[in-house]
């Protein structure tokens, strides 16, 4: 099986930063693209920022030029700079890989648990 597990969430100031890490573990042969998502109370869960294994980053419009989405291939990891927070930030914060277990194998979607990111004076 596969895990991923987030840390780095917490109460911060508006304008303030937070840095979220996303460790996989478990059978992992490869892992393509690796997301963040976020889902605040009584909304939908909205993409946030995709990072390819080659490093490639797409960003949501609204995170765009605050947030940076990186990765460390050889620790399966991925984090999630985050920069000038908003209170409209505020939300769950889950990871998200595309993940093969073994040579061949069709690659797989695995969430996180999540992390509490929480922006307010």
């Amino acid at each position: 099986q596969v895990q991923l597990v987030e840390s780095g969430g917490g109460l911060v100031q508006p304008g303030g930063s937070l840095r979220l890490s996303c460790a996989a573990s478990g059978s992992i042969f490869s892992i393509n693209n690796m997301a963040w998502y976020r889902q605040a109370p009584g909304r939908q869960r909205e993409w946030v920022a995709t990072i390819s294994s080659g490093g490639s980053t797409n960003y949501a419009d609204s995170v765009k030029g605050r947030f940076t989405i990186s990765r460390d291939n050889a620790k399966n990891t991925v984090y999630l700079q985050m920069n000038s927070l908003k209170p409209e930030d505020t939300a769950g914060y889950y990871c998200n890989a595309n993940v093969a277990v073994r040579a061949l194998a069709p690659y797989q979607s695995y969430w996180g648990q999540g992390t509490q990111v929480t922006v307010s004076s």
